[in-house]
């Protein structure tokens, strides 16, 4: 498992379900209805169980780049990060400011209620179309300069849960280019 140091926080890259992870919050790539859907929403949805449609609900959904926190149910996360990716229209329509907050909102989240371990997944590059390559270096990035602009976080672990080995390895080789450019 490929994995890079900022501050005191330890970022991995893993292959698996993200339903699965034994971390304190879990982010959803959710739609703005936060009603659940497919991809990884429809997923976390399934495995949390009724009780989470139901606290989504009351949540009068999120907007796109915003993120919201619900209680994991039957996750093994105590915790659920709702955020909205954006649509991929081109690159032209401020798509990677929006993706980029949706991660920096995640982790104000997080800090805000105490939690200290999370997992993401690749937010907007399922149906919402955005380019993996594109989407990983913002994801990657932004999730550093966070670290580095907050070293009072107490987020001491981040897990980047990847669906498939070309995930894996596009993640990977941004943690490798970020690890060139701080040598």
């Amino acid at each position: 498992m490929k994995e890079l140091q900022v501050s005191h926080t330890t970022l991995h890259v893993l292959k698996g379900d993200i339903t699965r992870c034994e971390v304190a919050a879990i982010v959803n790539a959710a739609n703005e209805s936060l009603l659940g859907g497919g991809g990884v929403d429809g997923a976390i949805h399934r495995a949390a169980g009724p009780e989470l449609l139901a606290a989504c609900r009351l949540l009068n959904g999120c907007r796109t780049g915003e993120a919201k926190l619900t209680p994991g149910f039957r996750l093994k996360a105590a915790h659920v990060i709702h955020t909205v990716g954006p649509i991929w229209r081109g690159g032209t329509q401020g798509e990677a400011d929006l993706l980029a907050s949706c991660y920096r909102k995640s982790l104000e989240l997080a800090d805000a209620n105490g939690i200290r371990t999370l997992a993401f997944p690749a937010i907007s590059t399922g149906i919402y179309g955005y380019p993996l390559s594109q989407a990983t270096k913002i994801a990657v990035g932004t999730v550093k300069t966070y670290l580095e602009n907050h070293p009072q976080t107490l987020i001491t672990e981040i897990i980047f849960v990847c669906f498939d080995d070309a995930t894996v390895r596009v993640y990977e080789q941004a943690f490798e280019d970020l690890e060139r450019r701080t040598d």
